[in-house]
């Protein structure tokens, strides 16, 4: 079933106005991620991930993140126009997230600006943030979308949109 976009108000913006195949591009959006009291990350250099039908992710420079909470993975999984990502465990307070970050160390051309970045699933953490607003993890087990109010869906990942 074909999904019907939400309208759009002034200042939002429509998840069916992104483009396919997806686009990267810089945002000096202030992106926070704290758990446990702990601030894992923090910038306002992240490069978000545009795809129809899914909300943003948040890419956030290495130099931005507390990488001695991070534990690399053996998991690889492959994106069709990002390349191969790696993936991370988050240790914070003796409490581990599993798989929970994920990098594409070598990036396909179009998404160079990826290489050195790394993003994060939002729902385990106490808070993920774009500018002072806690977001919302885009529905499903798969997908890493941060939903602020400034982005409209319908969403991948909803029951039914498997197909989309």
């Amino acid at each position: 079933m074909k999904p019907v976009p939400h309208p759009a108000s002034p200042g939002q913006e429509s998840v069916w106005h992104y483009p396919r195949p997806a686009i990267a591009e810089p945002t000096s959006k202030r992106i926070l991620i704290v758990h446990r009291g702990i601030i894992l990350a923090a910038t306002v250099r992240a490069v978000r991930t545009l795809e129809t039908s899914h909300p943003p992710s948040y890419y956030i420079p290495r130099t931005d993140i507390d990488m001695a909470k991070l534990r690399p993975k053996a998991r690889r999984s492959v994106c069709e126009w990002k390349g191969e990502a790696t993936y991370f465990d988050v240790v914070i307070e003796g409490e581990t997230l599993t798989d929970i970050a994920w990098s594409y160390p070598k990036p396909t051309a179009p998404f160079a600006s990826l290489r050195e970045h790394i993003a994060f699933y939002p729902g385990p953490f106490d808070e993920c943030r774009v500018d002072g607003e806690q977001v919302t993890p885009q529905p499903g087990d798969f997908y890493g979308g941060w939903i602020t109010s400034d982005i409209v869906g319908p969403f991948k990942g909803i029951p039914g949109s498997r197909l989309w």
